[in-house]
């Protein structure tokens, strides 16, 4: 199995790296909202309707259960994690490692890579998969 090798960071499977970089070209989300999500956690009500067109977060309008839906198959696929405080989850997310190594790579070429739409098909598949069992 081959992986990709950043220096000071994890080594993920090719495979890992491909499906992450797919699901996260494919999300309605702008690259702002990953930047913000090295260094702080964002809430749900900050990425939701209008907020997030504001922040420059989203492509698009999004209701809340769109955006935790997308933010949630992003988990998944390795890239988020949710917020924990004192008493438990909290409606924040945040990078994981995987997610600070790809955004890192793309905050120089100061976007996401464009999904192709053999890449938008198989994100959808993916994820319709994912939700039906």
């Amino acid at each position: 199995m081959s992986t990709t090798v950043s220096p000071n960071s994890i080594n993920y499977p090719t495979a890992t790296i491909a499906r992450a970089t797919r699901a996260l070209s494919c999300s309605p989300f702008k690259l702002n909202l990953f930047s913000a999500m090295q260094y702080q956690g964002i809430s749900l009500q900050i990425i939701a309707e209008e907020s997030g067109i504001k922040k420059n977060y989203t492509i698009k309008n999004l209701t809340e259960s769109q955006a935790e839906s997308y933010l949630v198959w992003l988990i998944n696929v390795g890239l988020l994690r949710r917020e924990v405080d004192g008493q438990g989850l909290t409606d924040s997310f945040r990078l994981t490692p995987l997610g600070r190594q790809l955004v890192t790579q793309w905050e120089s070429a100061g976007k996401f890579p464009q999904p192709t739409t053999s890449d938008q098909l198989y994100n959808f598949i993916n994820r319709w998969l994912e939700w039906s069992f």
